[in-house]
């Protein structure tokens, strides 16, 4: 991972609220990364973060697809081909989702290819306050190659 971070800020609706918070809170801190944001998630992150920088042409956001729509399959495929160093995923714990399987594959996509997450405000938090957070970082990543001879397909 570079200095520059590629975050991605996901929240369920019941979360939004929480995240917009987050991030308007940590604008300062995010304006300096890539940012990448699922559907709606991702217009009013831009927006909060237009109201407290005043500068929307130095806000890099890229928004993918709503989540229910392919945008967790799109974060996932993004973070399988290196694209994603770490994700603020604020999901509804009280709330059963459609995509409830989309998620559950998103979460393990992320414990696989050990890339940091954070599933609530306060593990936002730490992450982003981390001295780790702000220079280059090398993950120890595992290999899976192994799971193959048990007959597991991994390709």
């Amino acid at each position: 991972m570079n200095e520059i971070k590629r975050i991605a800020l996901v929240a369920h609706d019941n979360r939004k609220k929480d995240l917009i918070e987050w991030a308007e809170w940590n604008w300062n801190i995010l304006m300096k990364h890539q940012m990448i944001c699922t559907g709606t998630t991702g217009r009013m992150v831009e927006e909060a973060l237009v109201r407290k920088s005043g500068s929307p042409e130095s806000i890099r956001i890229r928004k993918l697809k709503s989540g229910p729509l392919g945008g967790d399959q799109q974060l996932g495929a993004m973070i399988a081909e290196g694209e994603i160093d770490c994700i603020i995923f604020l999901w509804d714990p009280m709330e059963p989702h459609p995509h409830d399987v989309d998620v559950k594959a998103l979460l393990r996509i992320c414990v696989l290819y050990n890339i940091p997450t954070a599933c609530n405000r306060s593990s936002a938090d730490f992450m982003i306050s981390s001295p780790l957070f702000n220079q280059r970082y090398e993950p120890v990543t595992k290999d899976y190659s192994g799971y193959s001879k048990r007959g597991i397909d991994i390709n």
